[in-house]
């Protein structure tokens, strides 16, 4: 008898955890943070995906297009000027919403543009744009990354909140990584980015219907105040070798990953495929290993913990990145470029979900936005090297040794693992860790 109602009390209490689980799955909050999650991936992959390919099919060399995406850069040293939106508010909207309009009405009109201009004899006003293009998106990144640690509070919501954000934000990359390259077969580039800009009416409604975050911390009292307490906040929270531990791992963890899908547009058009091919394979496999990890990731990392589920992702982001030198062997083989696109979705996607758990955990929501920017700057650090530099590697090497690579430099972020999230540790913020050398 006792045995029986044990085994029901287990079932009521699993019935709820999973009732609880869905109940803040579709809290607005959650929802917020898809609408987060898209505005905010939606321009970088027009910069990082559908203008290198319109590049190549423009006759482009594959180390110019390296070398574009240097563009990227602001996402790197956005750190530098999030003290300002961390201060001070630009309208009566509030602090958070007023930056927000501030970034997202010039996104449409820059992303608008890009098809007006042919590379052959404008690539230099394509540059301006586009680094125009990646500093309102830096912008746009501070600010909603601010916005979205303010709105969640337990680790329970930090998992979830971040975990459904970065699926979000991969879904946005099947606006340029999948209708833009179809779309390239049908309609003239003015045209197709035109469609691309359209999309950010998703970041312009979350501005119009949300509200300014309750209960946070006041702004500082001044820029002096909003720059140096971040840093100040951060080094007096733990030690010091474990403070900058904790910097390397962010800066390592998704190296590998990075580097092999810097150019990865670049590298299937290479490989033999039309630009409806790729378009069509990775709408449909992408979507379907979207939905399917977006839900497993959420729910992993709310039930192991971000420490495990950090081991957990990094490995399956390693591993799926030998996908890319299968396919480079095999060549334009569709049914391959089925396998190696769900698997980047997978793995990138859910060492991401973790990864930006992780950052949101270690930001102090008194100095949300300067920390967020400098945590997920350093995160972004490898792309954007890796990215320049990827196109000098390849034609010295070749795609498949390229993907060897990659593979072999997602391990020091593996291993650093060890130190700052031990497979089975509790997570303790003001916890001094030992060996720091203090």
């Amino acid at each position: 008898m006792n045995e029986a109602r044990g085994r029901l009390t287990r079932f009521l209490r699993r019935l709820a955890e999973r009732y609880i689980f869905f109940h803040v799955l579709f809290d607005k909050r959650m929802l917020s943070c898809v609408a987060i999650g898209f505005s905010s991936g939606l321009p970088l992959y027009v910069i990082m995906i559908l203008v290198p390919v319109w590049l190549r099919l423009e006759g482009v060399s594959l180390a110019v297009i390296g070398f574009y995406t240097a563009v990227q850069t602001p996402y790197v040293i956005k750190f530098l000027w999030a003290p300002l939106l961390e201060r001070f508010p630009l309208t009566r909207l509030g602090r958070r919403r007023s930056w927000m309009l501030f970034t997202q009405v010039p996104l449409v009109f820059l992303i608008g543009s890009l098809g007006f201009w042919q590379p052959s004899d404008q690539m230099t006003t394509l540059v301006i744009i586009s680094i125009a293009l990646a500093v309102f998106s830096a912008t746009q990144d501070i600010v909603l990354d601010a916005y979205r640690r303010e709105i969640l509070d337990t680790d329970g919501e930090l998992a979830l909140g971040n975990a459904i954000n970065t699926q979000a934000y991969r879904v946005a990359n099947l606006i340029p990584g999948s209708l833009g390259f179809i779309l390239a077969d049908h309609i003239a580039w003015d045209l197709n980015f035109i469609v691309m800009a359209s999309f950010m009416v998703v970041g312009l409604l979350l501005t119009a219907l949300i509200e300014e975050p309750k209960g946070v911390a006041p702004p500082p009292q001044n820029l002096w105040q909003a720059t140096a307490l971040p840093f100040r906040e951060f080094f007096q929270r733990r030690a010091l070798a474990p403070a900058f531990a904790v910097l390397a791992f962010m800066l390592f963890y998704k190296l590998g990953d990075s580097m092999a899908t810097a150019l990865i547009s670049v590298f299937y058009l290479d490989t033999g495929f039309t630009m409806t091919t790729i378009g069509t394979v990775v709408k449909y496999s992408a979507l379907g290993s979207l939905i399917i990890g977006g839900l497993l990731g959420a729910i992993v990392v709310v039930y192991i913990g971000i420490n495990r589920a950090l081991w957990v992702f990094g490995l399956v982001q390693m591993i799926t990145i030998l996908g890319f030198a299968w396919l480079s062997e095999a060549g334009a083989v569709t049914w391959i470029l089925v396998i190696a696109v769900v698997g980047e979705y997978l793995g990138a996607g859910l060492g991401t979900a973790a990864l930006v758990a992780f950052i949101a955990r270690e930001t102090s929501k008194l100095a949300v936005a300067t920390q967020f920017a400098l945590f997920t700057a350093l995160a972004s650090l490898p792309r954007v090297i890796a990215a320049s530099f990827s196109g000098l590697i390849v034609e010295a090497i070749d795609w498949t040794n390229f993907f060897y690579l990659c593979t072999a430099l997602a391990i020091p972020g593996m291993l650093l693992l060890i130190w700052v999230a031990p497979f089975n540790a509790r997570y303790d913020a003001t916890a001094q860790l030992k060996g720091s050398g203090e």
